[in-house]
C-alpha cells in the first residue's frame, strides 16, 4: 500500500484553512500544518497531520513545511490591520517568502495561493492591494514553480466571523447594511472552497492562472436577495427589517476606529479602506473557467449553506436566546 502524499498548509487554524485542513484529512492526504504557537492554542489533534510551530518570517520554519511535499497551499492571510505594513507583512511578504522556500526545493511542489477577490481592485484598500501584490509576489518566483491563484469572494459557513454580526441580527429580524442601491457581490460556502481545494489538486491542471469561484449564481446576489434568502432560514420566513447605513456614517465610525486602533494598539476591522470595499459596486465573480479547468462544482447556494451552518453554529442559538 502506497503511503499518501504529503501536502504542506499555511493558515490551518484560521476560518478558511481549518476547513481545508479537514476536508484534506478527511480525503486521506497527508497534511503537514504551519502554526504560530500561543498561549491557550492547541491545535487539533488528527491522524495523518503534523503541526509544525512557526511564522511566515521564520525561513527555516517554511523550508522544513514545504520539504518533499507534494503540494504547497498557502491560505494565511490578514484581514485586519491600520496601515499598510499591517497587511503586507504576511499577505505580500509572506508569501514571496513561502513561494521562495517552495522554489528552493530540488522538486518543486505545486503551489496553491488562497487569495481574494478583493485583489480585483487593489486600489480601494490595504487589504485589496496587499492581496494583489501577495500574488505578484507568487508570480515573481513562477519559473520554478507550477502555480495556481484562487480569488474567493465573501466567504461564509461555521466558524466564520466577519458575516456573522450580519447573521445575528438578521435572525432577530432587522438588518444593518450600507444605503444605497445597486451594488451586486458574489458568495460561498466555506465547504465549496474547501472542495475546490481538493479538485484542483485531483485535476493536476490550472497552472499560471488566476481564478475566480463562488457559488454558482449567476450574476450574484443584491442586499434584496440576501435578505429574502436569510430571512427564510434564520428567521422562519418572517420579513426582515432593513436598517439603511448612510456611508458617510460608516465612514465616521471607520476613521474613529482607525484612530482609536492607533491609540490602543489593537487591530481594527471597520476602516475606511473597509467602507469602500463593502460599498464597491461590483464584487461578482465567475467561477467558469476554473469549473471547465478544474472539474469543481460548487455544492450550496446561499440558502442550503446557511442552513448547514444554522444547524452547527450559535446563529440558531440566537433565535432561542
Amino acid at each position: 500500500m502506497s503511503i499518501p502524499a504529503v501536502l504542506a498548509l499555511t493558515g490551518a487554524t484560521g476560518f478558511v484553512g481549518r476547513s481545508i485542513l479537514f476536508r484534506l484529512n478527511a480525503a486521506g492526504w497527508r497534511v503537514r500544518a504551519l502554526y504560530r504557537p500561543r498561549n491557550g492554542r492547541t491545535p487539533p489533534e488528527l491522524p495523518g497531520v503534523e503541526w509544525l510551530p512557526g511564522d511566515l518570517d521564520d525561513d527555516a520554519a517554511l523550508n522544513a513545511l514545504v520539504a518533499d511535499t507534494h503540494a504547497v497551499i498557502h491560505c494565511a492571510g490578514v484581514v485586519r490591520g491600520a496601515s499598510r505594513a499591517d497587511f503586507d507583512r504576511v499577505n505580500e511578504r509572506g508569501t514571496l517568502r513561502i513561494a521562495q522556500a517552495a522554489a528552493r526545493q530540488t522538486q518543486s511542489p505545486r503551489f496553491l495561493l488562497i487569495s481574494s477577490l478583493a485583489a480585483r481592485a487593489p486600489e480601494l484598500s490595504h487589504y485589496a492591494g496587499s492581496k494583489w501584490r501577495g500574488e505578484c509576489a507568487l508570480k515573481s518566483v513562477a519559473e520554478n514553480l507550477r502555480w495556481t491563484v484562487i480569488r474567493p469572494p465573501a466567504v461564509f459557513g461555521p466558524g466564520d466571523r466577519e458575516l456573522l454580526p450580519l447573521f445575528r441580527s438578521i435572525a432577530r429580524g432587522y438588518a444593518p447594511i450600507p444605503a444605497g442601491a445597486g451594488r451586486r457581490f458574489s458568495m460561498i460556502y466555506v465547504e465549496d472552497l474547501a472542495g475546490a481545494v481538493l479538485e484542483w489538486l485531483k485535476a493536476d491542471a490550472g497552472y499560471g492562472g488566476v481564478f475566480e469561484v463562488d457559488d454558482g449564481c449567476v450574476g450574484g446576489y443584491d442586499w434584496g436577495m440576501v435578505l429574502d434568502i436569510a430571512g427564510r432560514v434564520l428567521h422562519s420566513g418572517a420579513p426582515v427589517r432593513r436598517i439603511p447605513i448612510p456611508v458617510a456614517l460608516l465612514n465616521l465610525v471607520a476613521y474613529m476606529n482607525l484612530a482609536s486602533s492607533r491609540l490602543l494598539g489593537y487591530a481594527p476591522m471597520l476602516t475606511p479602506g473597509k467602507v469602500k470595499e463593502i460599498t464597491h459596486a461590483d464584487w461578482v465573480s465567475d467561477s467558469e473557467e476554473f469549473m471547465r479547468i478544474v472539474g469543481w462544482q460548487p455544492a450550496f447556494r446561499l440558502e442550503q449553506g446557511l442552513a448547514s451552518t444554522f444547524e452547527k453554529t450559535e446563529y440558531s442559538r440566537v433565535t432561542r436566546s
